[in-house]
């Protein structure tokens, strides 16, 4: 029998392999280079899970204190009348803004009769009825406002008194923690007796009720005179206020009430140290009065401009991603793509500048051209708002996502492709039928990934977000994005450097950088499960 010889190409690749395996013996300092790179990219890896832990070890240690003390800051609020005060406080400010609609309605008027080819003085004489009917109506809530004022006065300064003892007795614990016994000693604490502090603002209450009395009977006739004049029939802003005002008179009954339910030594649930921080809807720092750290706004505020960026950047970097993928000619490709992701290696703080300089005014002047007036929010009041910060996230998010949906619709197995138009469907009828399906896990993980990158950035919203910290008024539906807002990245970037370490306001701004980092860990995670479901579809 002939024999039959061993192929030459399988000969080359057996030796081949037998000098890899030769190298990868060879050792070094008594490791294989196996070992090495094992060892090299294995501790690469691990020191980025323990600066990991470490971070979140770190933002856990110096935020989770600040429970303790907005516990400690809810108590001092309810022990010093700070809490019975705003029970008053409250319905005069909801009164305060009814008499700023007012004005807001004269001046409707007087550019109405202005228009109509009435002078100044005469638009003003034509006023007159409506200016003693405002006045009226102001006048009415002038006791409450002077009751306000004189308790405000006394309960500042109990809180005042408790912030001095407590600051005392903190400087006199280091003083013996560092063994200074002598000047332990002579720091002087001057305790604070709330139950008999308090004494003083609630049994002011006797007084409330003929505060409240006096401004529902003024307020009631004021309301009919509005009622009755010719001037208030057919104009709808005036008869809401007019019912607002009939609301307010009814509720001061409830405002009594609660005053008198009122207990200056109840305990502050521990949930209310949270709850507080949580869904509170304000956030008021270095105030006279009390500080307030509500996550709300801010959370509102960054979801807002994240949403908005994304409906820009989702459209125009996916049909990106599928023109350069499927669409453009290899010199197209060469010019379109890299382009693209030049926009990443823009610093964000040169965006911000940019959006300052140029995109807010002209947004600004483009919501004052006469046909558009129809788009809610136009004319923008701020020319710095959420709308404006949206735009240039976009930006800063459309490299990110074009670029990871491109490499998805590339990575399609070619046969799916192939097999479609054997079919005979046209190259649109693949694209939507096909490869886009077959992405579609892929181009999800880059949006999502593209929706962390805005979270995250802090420059741009810092600088043209308008930070204002208030939960925009959705009521006005899509003019909410034009109002300008502040969000978590901004308020950390804003504050950190002027607050001292260890404070309450300190440990707060931490809080905001957890909440911000579980809101970042979590959109990752997420990207990475349709990733890991994206690379079982095509695999």
């Amino acid at each position: 029998m002939q024999t039959i010889e061993q192929n030459p190409p399988v000969e080359q690749n057996q030796a081949l392999a037998a000098a890899l395996r030769g190298k990868s013996r060879h050792r070094v300092l008594g490791l294989t280079f196996d070992d090495v790179m094992r060892y090299f990219f294995g501790g690469n890896a691990t020191v980025a899970l323990v600066v990991l832990v470490l971070i979140m070890v770190f933002l856990t240690k110096e935020g989770m204190g600040f429970f303790g003390q907005n516990r400690t800051n809810l108590s001092v609020y309810r022990k010093a009348g700070l809490e019975y005060v705003d029970l008053m406080r409250v319905p005069a400010e909801e009164f305060t803004a009814l008499t700023r609609t007012l004005s807001d309605v004269r001046l409707r008027k007087f550019k109405a009769s202005v228009a109509s080819g009435k002078d100044a003085q005469q638009a003003n004489e034509a006023l007159a009825d409506f200016d003693r009917f405002a006045s009226q109506f102001g006048r009415a809530a002038g006791e409450v406002r002077g009751l306000i004022s004189d308790l405000t006065e006394a309960a500042s300064a109990i809180k005042t008194r408790a912030q001095v003892n407590a600051d005392r007795e903190e400087e006199k614990q280091m003083l013996l923690h560092a063994k200074m016994t002598a000047e332990a000693a002579a720091v002087k604490l001057d305790p604070v007796d709330f139950g008999k502090e308090i004494q003083a603002i609630t049994g002011t209450l006797p007084a409330w009720r003929e505060a409240a009395a006096d401004c529902r009977g003024k307020l009631t006739g004021a309301i009919a005179l509005g009622r009755g004049a010719s001037w208030a029939q057919g104009d709808a802003q005036l008869q809401k206020v007019l019912a607002k005002a009939e609301r307010f008179a009814a509720d001061l009954g409830s405002v009594e009430k609660k005053m008198a339910e009122w207990k200056w030594d109840a305990p502050i649930p521990a949930y209310r140290a949270f709850t507080s921080y949580l869904f509170g809807t304000e956030w008021i720092t270095a105030s006279f009065w009390q500080d307030w750290y509500g996550m709300l706004p801010l959370l509102t505020g960054s979801l807002l401009v994240s949403v908005i960026a994304m409906m820009i950047a989702v459209p125009f970097a996916i049909s990106g991603a599928i023109y350069v993928s499927e669409v453009a000619s290899p010199r197209e490709k060469a010019l379109i793509k890299p382009y693209i992701e030049f926009v990443s290696a823009i610093p964000s703080v040169v965006l911000g500048f940019f959006g300052i300089a140029i995109l807010g005014t002209v947004l600004r002047s483009l919501s004052e051209v006469a046909w558009l007036q129809w788009i809610p929010g136009f004319p923008m009041s701020e020319r710095l708002n959420a709308a404006t910060a949206g735009c240039l996230l976009a930006l800063t998010s459309i490299p990110t996502i074009f670029s990871l949906a491109e490499d998805a619709i590339t990575n399609v197995p070619k046969h799916f492709k192939e097999a479609s138009f054997a079919l005979g469907a046209t190259r649109l009828q693949t694209l939507v039928r096909v490869l886009i399906p077959a992405s579609l896990s892929g181009i999800i993980s880059a949006v999502l990934l593209g929706f962390g990158r805005v979270v995250g950035e802090t420059m741009v919203v810092l600088l043209c977000a308008g930070n204002r910290i208030a939960i925009p008024d959705f009521t006005q539906g899509l003019g909410a994005f034009f109002q300008p807002v502040h969000t978590m990245t901004g308020i950390i970037a804003q504050e950190m450097g002027e607050v001292p370490n260890g404070s309450i306001h300190y440990r707060a701004l931490f809080m905001v950088g957890i909440v911000l980092f579980l809101i970042s860990l979590g959109i990752n995670y997420l990207a990475q499960k349709v990733v890991r479901r994206y690379r079982i579809s095509i695999g």
